[in-house]
């Protein structure tokens, strides 16, 4: 019996000498990545002149890369790229490097942990609508980008940060966010050249390591226990060596949880939002369940599990505007891919957001729909089609923390305020560090709320 050859991956057009595929990927990232599903479900393109990388398009091939075959993998170029800019942590580390820090994180995203991080970020949220005013017309974004700044920084610093240090840290933690994304992307040679926009970047990024630097010699100085992520990674110690983590392992741990928690949840609640404005039958039901379960009281841990109905809204959130458009892997020794034989060396990605919208995976996959999400249907969702926070080895560490940070940000935001868009927008994914609405205004109302009894609310 004669066994067929794997037919040739294909190579995407567009590729230039020096460039490769630098100028569709700037451009329109989003368009173009979502363009190569044509091609297959593997497809050559070109992310560094030299080196090729093949995008997995097929989710049953994106699951055997994420766990079957694992072990024979590095987290390749976007990672890497991330140690460089922003320091090694868990974020970027494989291998035995991984597990090891994971380890050393782990008791800061522990159950009972999550369960006092609520109520700080429940605060936050409050804190920041007290600013709000009825008819404020809210950059909807930045302001989340604030929201989870402060939630960041309720739940890492507690008191182990100041206001001013706080102001600085937001500051340069946007510069550090915005440049990121497009710092990985183009060839190495480019953020060396002497542009404004590299010397803003490594300046924001020198200030960000400097304020934490500080934050924790003083934390460490003074021997308190703030009860913070701060407190548990200054207790936390380097199972090589048997010695607390540095000041500088711990500024690129907050780092880099900064860049991606921070960034990523940004987007998820102003998604959430837009689409909560946008179909006002499922903000509804969302306030009915709110106040079935709550009543009058504010939202708390025990009742994040009590709100399905929530729960299928940010879902269908991660699914429609997941805010991940490239993850990278890289062959360690020959791997087979399906029915292909994928040589040493070689640069793997995937994109949830296309995967996410794969009509063949998700019918009228550009349709809101959180019951999408309900038990009947979920059976009929192929392996390796959803992954909000990937899988296997390297599934995001922070994974509770974001879901219990965003049910608690809208169930607290959506039960005060009543948001409606500004007129004149158009509003589109864009993919710089993740994606995120390229704009996106909303007109501020308080939410006018009936008690159980019929009554208005006091």
């Amino acid at each position: 019996m004669t066994i067929a050859a794997p037919s040739p991956i294909p190579k995407a057009a567009g590729s230039l000498p020096l460039l490769g595929h630098a100028i569709p990927l700037m451009r329109d990232n989003l368009s173009f990545i979502a363009s190569l599903r044509a091609y297959g479900p593997l497809v050559e393109i070109r992310l560094q002149p030299q080196q090729p990388t093949l995008v997995v398009n097929d989710p049953a091939l994106i699951r055997t890369m994420l766990v079957d075959v694992a072990p024979t993998l590095d987290k390749g170029r976007f990672f890497e790229k991330m140690g460089q800019l922003l320091g090694d942590s868990v974020v970027t580390a494989a291998g035995t490097e991984h597990v090891r820090k994971r380890r050393q994180l782990q008791p800061a995203f522990r159950h009972t942990e999550i369960t006092r991080y609520v109520d700080l970020m429940r605060e936050q949220v409050t804190t920041t609508m007290a600013h709000w005013r009825p008819g404020q017309v809210l950059d909807v974004r930045e302001v989340m980008v604030k929201l989870s700044l402060d939630m960041l920084s309720a739940t890492v610093f507690s008191s182990s940060i100041d206001e001013a240090a706080f102001h600085r840290l937001r500051r340069d933690l946007s510069v550090v966010m915005n440049g990121v994304g497009t710092r990985i992307m183009l060839p190495d040679w480019a953020e060396k050249l002497p542009l404004p926009a590299n010397r803003r970047f490594t300046a924001a990024r020198d200030a960000v390591r400097a304020t934490i630097g500080e934050a924790v010699d003083t934390l460490r100085a003074s021997g308190r226990d703030t009860d913070d992520m701060l407190s548990l990674l200054l207790r936390a110690e380097d199972e090589q060596t048997g010695q607390p983590l540095t000041a500088h392992q711990i500024c690129s741990e907050v780092l880099t949880l900064a860049v991606a928690g921070t960034e990523t949840t940004a987007s998820v609640l102003s998604w959430v939002l837009y689409e909560l404005v946008r179909n006002p039958a499922i903000d509804e039901r969302v306030q009915t369940e709110l106040d079935e379960v709550l009543g009058e009281r504010p939202v708390a841990f025990d009742d994040l599990t009590q709100l399905p109905y929530l729960g299928r809204v940010i879902t269908e959130a991660l699914r429609l505007h997941h805010t991940g458009w490239l993850v990278t892997r890289r062959t360690l020794k020959p791997t087979r891919l399906g029915q292909w034989e994928i040589p040493a060396d070689t640069e793997l990605a995937y994109c949830q957001h296309a995967l996410h919208r794969d009509p063949a995976l998700f019918p009228d996959p550009l349709r809101f729909d959180p019951d999408r999400w309900l038990d009947e249907n979920q059976a009929q969702l192929a392996d390796g089609a959803f992954l909000p926070f990937g899988a296997g080895k390297h599934k995001c560490i922070g994974d509770r923390f974001a879901q219990a940070e965003i049910t608690t940000a809208i169930a607290t935001i959506t039960r005060a305020w009543c948001l409606s868009l500004a007129p004149g927008q158009s509003i589109h994914p864009v993919a710089r560090a993740t994606v995120r609405p390229s704009t996106l205004k909303m007109t501020a109302r308080p939410r006018e709320r009936v008690g159980r009894k019929g009554e208005q609310p006091a």
